[in-house]
C-alpha cells in the first residue's frame, strides 16, 4: 500500500490526474423559422393598430384646430397650427346660445342617469339571477323583445304620459325611464353568472346576512367591471340624446347641450365654423373623460362575461 502511494506521487501531475474534457463554445441556434414569422405578424398587427389609432385621432385633432381659426382658414384647408381666432369664436358662440347652461343641464341628466341605472340594473340582474320567482323567464324574454323595440316609435305614448301626470318641461321625463334599461340589465346578468357563484350568497345567508347587505357588501363589488362598462355606455347615450330633450323640454334654461347645438344650425353663427368646431369640442370634454376613467373596466368585464364557469 505504500508502495502504491508512493509511486502515484513520483508519477507527474498529466499522469495522475484524470484528464478533464475540453470546453466546447456554446453554439446558439439561430431563430427558428415559427419564431420569426410570430415576430413578424406581431409587428404588422402593432403597425397597423398605431395607424388605426392616428386615423381616429385625426378627426379630434381636427376638431380642436379648427376651434381656434377663422372661417376664412377653416375653408382655405386643413392645417396643423393653430390659429389665434379662439377668443373670438367663443365670444360669438356666447351671443347665440349659453353654451355653460347646456352644458350644466346635460351634466346633471347624464350623470344622474348613468349612477341610477347603474345601481337599479345592478339589482334588477342580481334578482334575475340568484332569485327563483313565477314568471321570470317570462319577463326575461321580454326584456330581451324590449331589447330589439326603438325607443322612438314609443314617443307620443310617453309624451302624453308626460303630459297626464304634469311633468313636461321638467328632468324627470329624461331620467326615470333610463333607470334600468334592458340591456344594461342583460349585460350585466351574463357577468353576474360568470363571476358570482350562487355558494358565495347562500354562506352570506347562512351568516345570517339581510339580502340587501349581501347585494351591497358582496355582489355590489363584484359586479363594478360590468356597471362600469354600461355606464360608459350610458354617459355618452344621455350626453348625445337629441330627441327626447327637444320633444319634453320647453324652456330655454332647460335645453341641454345637443338641442342648443341643433340650434346653432339654423342661426347666423352657422356661417362662422370656428364657432361650431368649438361649441362642439366643449360637450365631447365630458365624454372624453369619461372614458378616460372608465375604460380600463371594459376588457376586463366582456372577458369575463363571455366564459360561464
Amino acid at each position: 500500500m505504500e508502495q502504491n502511494a508512493e509511486s502515484r506521487r513520483m508519477l507527474p501531475d498529466s499522469e495522475a490526474q484524470p484528464k478533464r474534457k475540453e470546453e466546447r463554445p456554446l453554439k446558439v441556434a439561430p431563430p427558428s423559422k415559427k419564431k420569426t414569422n410570430k415576430r413578424f405578424a406581431r409587428g404588422l398587427i402593432y403597425t397597423g393598430l398605431i395607424l388605426l389609432a392616428i386615423i381616429c385621432f385625426i378627426p379630434f385633432l381636427m376638431m380642436i384646430v379648427n376651434a381656434t381659426r377663422t372661417n376664412g382658414e377653416i375653408m382655405a384647408g386643413f392645417s396643423l397650427l393653430p390659429g389665434t381666432a379662439l377668443a373670438d369664436n367663443y365670444a360669438t358662440l356666447s351671443e347665440y346660445i349659453n353654451i355653460w347652461n347646456g352644458f350644466k343641464n346635460s351634466l346633471i341628466i347624464s350623470v344622474s342617469v348613468t349612477v341610477l341605472s347603474g345601481y337599479f340594473s345592478a339589482l334588477t340582474a342580481y334578482g334575475f339571477t340568484f332569485y327563483n320567482f313565477r314568471g321570470k323567464n317570462a319577463m326575461f324574454i321580454f326584456m330581451l323583445v324590449m331589447m330589439m323595440v326603438p325607443a322612438q316609435l314609443g314617443l307620443i305614448g310617453f309624451y302624453e304620459i308626460s303630459k297626464t301626470l304634469g311633468i313636461l318641461d321638467t328632468f324627470i321625463p329624461l331620467i326615470v325611464p333610463a333607470i334600468a334599461t334592458p340591456f344594461t340589465v342583460f349585460f350585466i346578468r351574463q357577468y353576474t353568472q360568470a363571476t358570482l357563484h350562487i355558494s358565495l350568497i347562500e354562506a352570506a345567508r347562512i351568516d345570517g346576512a339581510s339580502e340587501l347587505r349581501i347585494f351591497h357588501t358582496i355582489a355590489l363589488p363584484m359586479m363594478m367591471p360590468a356597471i362600469a362598462t354600461m355606464s360608459i355606455f350610458t354617459f355618452i347615450g344621455s350626453w348625445n340624446n337629441y330627441l327626447m330633450p327637444l320633444v319634453l323640454l320647453f324652456s330655454p334654461e332647460k335645453y341641454t347641450l345637443p338641442v342648443l347645438m341643433g340650434f346653432l344650425k339654423g342661426s347666423q353663427v352657422a356661417e362662422n365654423l370656428g364657432s361650431l368646431y368649438l361649441g362642439i369640442a366643449i360637450s365631447v370634454v365630458p365624454i372624453m373623460i369619461a372614458f378616460l376613467f372608465l375604460s380600463k373596466y371594459i376588457v376586463s368585464s366582456i372577458s369575463a362575461g363571455a366564459v360561464k364557469e
